[in-house]
């Protein structure tokens, strides 16, 4: 993995300094984070299972996308990005809500984020990067939350403790669509 750094955060989500991105899960140090969910037109829920070769939660579900932000990089523009280096699909995203989180991951990691969520609907197929993502499939949600009721250790912890959180999300998100 390459030195990449985040943005370290207070809980207010202001910078407070940066540091590589590694060191900050070892470290479990508060950092800013994008994570997106893309909708197709029939409301089914992206979701992408996680390479196997990365250096946590490899072979997982999850969302569309996740990442962090570069120092000095807006937020909707660190989203955007990585969902074109993940997913291969150009979007445009809109910011939907905000969340910070703190959960232990089981290799000794820390995913202690400011995150910021972003949706968007689009019936574009992916075109995965296989370092990033090794499959994805579309799920209804009702569809998805039995599976997280009967099988989490399939997903990825920051996506458990999220998802409870997508269903109202998305109805206001794809309503205020529809309005125009």
């Amino acid at each position: 993995m390459s030195a990449i750094e985040v943005i370290l955060v207070d809980r207010h989500d202001r910078p407070t300094g940066r540091m590589e991105k590694l060191e900050v899960h070892e470290k479990g140090l508060l950092h800013r984070a994008v994570t997106v969910y893309i909708f197709n037109s029939r409301h089914q829920l992206l979701l992408q299972q996680r390479a196997s070769g990365k250096y946590h939660c490899g072979g997982l579900w999850s969302n569309t996308t996740c990442g962090h932000p570069y120092p000095e990089e807006a937020t909707r523009h660190a989203a955007e990005r990585r969902l074109r280096e993940e997913m291969g699909m150009r979007l445009s995203l809109e910011p939907v809500f905000e969340l910070s989180y703190n959960l232990p991951l089981s290799n000794g990691l820390t995913e202690h984020e400011y995150g910021h969520v972003f949706f968007a609907i689009s019936d574009e197929l992916p075109q995965m990067n296989a370092d990033e993502a090794e499959a994805y499939r579309y799920i209804s949600l009702s569809e998805l939350e039995n599976e997280m009721v009967q099988h989490p250790e399939r997903f990825t912890p920051w996506f458990l403790h999220t998802f409870s959180r997508i269903p109202a999300q998305f109805q206001q998100f794809s309503q205020k669509q529809m309005a125009g």
